[in-house]
């Protein structure tokens, strides 16, 4: 058995294995044949939808993932589409099973589908990777003659192109990958298809069972997705932040280094001239030529300045603004801005000046100042560089677009792997523990052995604590089961003996009447054949479990167990009792009553047994219409058992020798009994005694045995 599960185990490790190699494989090969044809198509999703159809979610969502990845080796861009091929797979799956049978309506369906997600959702990704752009290329081309014919603008323009390029290459790619399955060797689909990573998900459906609250499914599920979600999420945000503190530290090195290259340049004891005399001073034109390059230096840089902070405001020495902006004049004195302002006593004091941030009227702005000192070492002026940010936020966007796409993609990689390895070693598991245990018996045999032989069937071989649980649970089944016959077999001698004691008690104060013989036995023999055919034919229905008629059957031989106080003289006299003679016969009810009372109060429980027993010694004398003895009751006031008691004891009486009469035929005693049914006899059991007649007749007849 463990032989056969390793061996099942590599077979489906391998088949694993080989969907995913064909299905990435599949995919390079169509993209290559796309790139060898010049095709302004991709042709990169034949494997995907093929891993699909074979093999669901597993295979399927690794094939999507790791086309990207490996793809991303030559184009580092493609990495960042691992979020479609991985929605297009997810896809393909809730399609899968149409799309085997070729149902045109379905495969239609998922066509349309995967050009969404692959065309407009890839779209959007498009644009925001590249900053809010689609870039150049074919569809770029063809939205433009879009928005020429039918103007729509530049972004719904590319979206619908990226769409309909995307329709035509997931039509050709579901085509080709349809065919490719239906020309697969059978056995391999069928081989495939029994694997048990086959169509595992998280959107299986759980057999239904009540609990109070979340299934065990569920709350692993969202543990997994929380906690990849989670991580994720940190991941993404610290990604963000290194990114952001990366690219403003880029930013100061560059501000930083043109400053420092020009204070270098800068003469440092002409700052009062040039203050004075501005752009007449010999050597100014010189110095501003250089800021001139240095603003040149990167596209980043938005302004040059050097100024000497004075109390009284920014005093100009040179100004090097955008075209946009008038440049300030040398000499000139203007308001401190936001920056200057924030950080002007280290200005007024010639100190060190650290990078600044702003976003104003100005633009958002990174802002590094460079000391220039005289020929003495005196801070004489400060040199100041504005580094234009706003490509900041379309690089971190683009970037968040990037990152998030990558995520988002291995979480559900990694999601559906977490979640088939929960749902194949915890989970089913498990579940096939407990659907086993919902299942078990113990009412019969049959049930018993049934439970253990699921139970055993099972093998869990998970090597780990659930194993352990399944082995000692098994173990502890077992040993219920066997407890559970002992328990049965032992309850069934201690049965046997009660009924055998009882039985010989009964014979014991029945053989004092030398006329009774085997009274006992054939009364409750009747009795049986009464409530048997009462509960065939549904009458008092709801009275009549099986338990009860058990009872009645098994406590019937001690219903004339209060003779025992009744003298011999008495009960073997051959004539007509007299009336104080009968009154001491008809005292054996009430007599039985109270020997029964006796052993309930030594048993000390509710024994329903006993309690039956006391109703047949004491009522059996009674009558429907209430004259009978010893209490007079009527109707149902009776006990049931007593009432079927009373038929029973006087067609045996009837049909038997007596002392004091010879036996009637059994057609006369039956007559007897029809004649007495609504005044001695409830007719409900009469009727039931007579519908039993050949029954009766054939216990009549019998000559029973102790």
């Amino acid at each position: 058995m463990m032989q056969n599960r390793q061996r099942s185990g590599w077979k489906s490790a391998v088949s694993l294995i080989g969907v995913i190699l064909a299905g990435i494989l599949l995919n390079l090969l169509g993209t290559r044949i796309n790139e060898a044809l010049g095709l302004p198509l991709f042709i990169d999703d034949i494997g995907t939808i093929l891993s699909a159809v074979l093999g669901g979610y597993i295979p399927c969502i690794t094939v999507g993932f790791f086309t990207n990845i490996i793809s991303g080796i030559a184009d580092s861009y493609s990495t960042y589409y691992c979020i479609i091929s991985v929605l297009i797979a997810v896809a393909a799956v809730s399609f899968a099973e149409k799309m085997r049978k070729v149902k045109i309506p379905y495969v239609l369906l998922a066509i349309l589908t995967f050009a969404f997600l692959g065309g407009v959702a890839g779209g959007v990704l498009t644009w925001l990777i590249n900053g809010l752009s689609f870039g150049e290329g074919y569809s770029v081309d063809l939205a433009a003659s879009i928005n020429s014919a039918v103007p729509m603008g530049y972004f719904a323009s590319n979206i619908l192109s990226s769409f309909l390029i995307d329709l035509l290459d997931k039509t050709i790619v579901t085509v080709i990958a349809l065919l490719i399955y239906k020309l697969l060797p059978k056995k391999l689909v069928a081989f495939i298809h029994v694997q048990n990573w086959h169509y595992i998900t998280v959107f299986d459906k759980a057999e239904k069972t009540k609990r109070r609250f979340l299934s065990l499914r569920i709350k692993t599920t969202l543990v997994i997705a929380l906690s990849i979600t989670f991580v994720a999420s940190a991941a993404i945000g610290i990604s963000i932040v290194h990114y952001h503190n990366s690219t403003v530290a880029e930013y100061e090195e560059d501000g930083r280094y043109v400053a420092k290259m020009i204070a270098e340049k800068i003469d440092g004891d002409k700052i009062g001239e040039y203050l004075k005399n501005g752009k007449s001073v010999k050597g100014y034109a010189e110095t501003e030529e250089l800021l001139v390059r240095a603003a040149s230096f990167s596209p980043k840089i938005k302004y040059v300045y050097v100024y000497r902070i004075e109390k009284d405001g920014t005093h100009v020495v040179f100004d090097i603004d955008s075209p946009e902006l008038k440049a300030d004049s040398p000499g000139e004195v203007i308001a401190y801005d936001s920056s200057i302002e924030r950080y002007k006593d280290k200005f007024l004091a010639g100190e060190e000046i650290p990078t600044d941030i702003t976003d104003d009227e100005f633009g958002w702005l990174l802002s590094v100042y460079e000391p220039v000192e005289d020929s003495a070492g005196k801070v004489q002026c400060y040199i100041g560089v504005d580094m234009a940010m706003n490509g900041v936020r379309s690089d971190e966007f683009a970037f968040l677009a990037k990152i998030i796409s990558l995520f988002l993609g291995f979480l559900i990689l990694i999601r559906t792997y977490a979640v088939w390895m929960a749902e194949t070693h915890i989970i089913k598991p498990i579940n096939a523990i407990a659907r086993v245990s919902r299942h078990s018996g113990y009412d019969t045999p049959e049930a018993r052995e049934k439970w253990l032989t699921m139970l055993s069937a099972l093998d869990l071989r998970t090597g780990d604590e659930i194993e352990t649980l399944y082995e000692d649970y098994k173990t502890a089944a077992q040993n219920t089961v066997r407890y559970i016959e002992e328990t049965q077999r032992k309850s069934e001698q201690l049965t046997k003996m009660q009924n055998g004691l009882i039985l010989v008690l009964a014979d014991m104060v029945e053989s004092r009447d030398q006329c009774t013989g085997d009274h006992v036995f054939k009364t409750a023999a009747y009795a049986e054949i009464i409530l048997r055919q009462m509960q065939r034919e549904g009458i008092y229905g709801d009275m009549l479990s099986e338990s009860f008629i058990n009872e009645v059957v098994n406590s019937a031989p001690l219903h004339d167990v209060g003779k025992i106080t009744v003298s011999d003289v008495i009960l073997n006299k051959p004539g007509r009792l007299t009336d104080e003679e009968f009154r001491i016969m008809q005292s054996h009810t009430t007599e039985g009553g109270k020997i029964i009372d006796k052993a309930i109060a030594i048993v000390d429980e509710n024994s329903e047994y006993l309690n039956e027993a006391k109703n047949l010694a004491l009522y059996h004398h009674e009558k429907w219409n209430g004259k009978g003895y010893p209490t007079g009751i009527e109707g149902e006031q009776i006990p049931l058992s007593a009432r079927v008691m009373a038929v029973a004891d006087v067609f045996d009486a009837l049909v038997s020798r007596r002392s004091y009469k010879e036996p009637f035929t059994i057609e006369k005693a039956l007559d007897i009994i029809r004649e007495e049914s609504g005044t001695h006899f409830d007719p409900l059991v009469v009727k039931a005694f007579l519908d039993a007649e050949e029954e009766v007749r054939r216990v009549a007849k019998m000559q029973i045995e102790p």
